[in-house]
């Protein structure tokens, strides 16, 4: 699994979280525990929403 904004594999990475995008549902975003801890935002490939909120 590549990280949303890295690109980096974060498979089974202590941490890590996967999740559907909270605008369209459909879309997967996959954050590093560093990404989360320094609260990085990400884009929506499918639907452009950025977050975190």
């Amino acid at each position: 699994m590549a990280n949303s904004t890295l690109g980096n594999s974060i498979t089974n990475t202590t941490g890590s979280v996967r999740f559907l995008c909270p605008k369209c549902n459909e879309q997967e975003i996959v954050r590093s525990r560093n990404e989360r801890e320094t609260v990085a935002k990400y884009t929506c490939v499918k639907c452009g929403f950025i977050g975190p909120n």
